[in-house]
């Protein structure tokens, strides 16, 4: 397990490195809070792939199912860490904006800001998003592991494969954009609570009045905007974090095994008994 967790920080950091352009173009304010994602995501793949792997081994038998409610398991968890950190970078971001805008910035770093949010609204504010968090990182972990594990079986990807290494990019990216595309309109509403009150002014009374009021303001197609963007920065994060992850384990079970091969089972290193496998 404690190798899993070694494969989620390398991989993390790469997909960090190979991300952090395409966040000029995401975000609102450029780099404003990006030192949040950039400590917490490292640590969050830790835990994802630490949390996924260890599910694997625990549900014994390797079927899609069990793909899914593992990668379920793992994106749930780590809900702990990644919503008080994305409410730090929402609202980083959205300093200077809304109806009192200032050249002031209220918050001096990410952890100013959960400070801050901390000490006028408590654990609660701190968690504010927690359950349309949970509702997006729950199933979009589960599709994200799910089609990771389809399309490396479908490609064939195996240890000596010379063209191992452009698959495993190309199953880790299109996992991204699946697990993207099942999830985004959660996030718009995430997104739209955690700003909420930026300014003092609270306009959402909860989930179901945020729905409705951006249905209504702005039509459907509120669940899209942005969507664009998103995919064209999940495909190469995704991309490098599952090929890093993947590589690192395979090299590593050789390194810790000496001599005897590895199961004669696909992808072996991202299987149960093998290991395991995220976003």
């Amino acid at each position: 397990m404690a190798l899993d967790f070694a494969a989620g920080c390398v991989g993390g950091a790469a997909g960090v490195l190979v991300g952090h352009p395409f966040d000029t173009v995401k975000t609102l304010g450029l780099y404003k809070g990006l030192g949040s994602p950039m400590m917490g995501l490292t640590f969050i793949n830790a835990i994802v792939f630490g949390v996924q792997g260890n599910a694997m081994r625990k549900l014994g038998r390797d079927t899609p199912l069990n793909q899914f409610l593992a990668g379920a398991s793992a994106g749930a968890i780590q809900c702990v860490i990644c919503c008080p950190m994305e409410l730090a970078k929402t609202r980083m971001q959205m300093q200077g904006t809304g109806e009192k805008k200032s050249k002031r910035k209220m918050y001096k770093n990410s952890l100013d800001c959960l400070l801050r949010i901390y000490n006028k609204e408590g654990i609660r504010g701190i968690n504010r998003g927690m359950v349309t968090t949970l509702l997006r990182e729950t199933p979009g972990f589960g599709v994200y592991f799910l089609a990771y594990d389809v399309l490396t079986r479908q490609l064939g990807c195996e240890p000596e494969d010379p063209y191992l290494i452009p698959k495993l990019l190309f199953a880790g990216g299109m996992s991204g954009i699946a697990s993207w595309i099942s999830t985004y309109p959660v996030d718009v509403i995430k997104s739209r609570l955690q700003a909420d009150g930026v300014g003092g002014v609270h306009r959402y009374g909860g989930i179901a009045d945020c729905v409705r009021q951006s249905v209504r303001k702005e039509g459907w197609r509120v669940f899209t905007r942005g969507l664009t963007s998103t995919l064209l920065r999940a495909f190469p994060v995704n991309a490098t974090t599952f090929a890093t992850v993947t590589l690192f384990l395979l090299y590593m079970r050789k390194d810790e095994e000496c001599a005897p091969e590895p199961q004669a089972a696909p992808m072996q290193p991202l299987q149960p008994q093998a290991q395991a496998t995220s976003i």
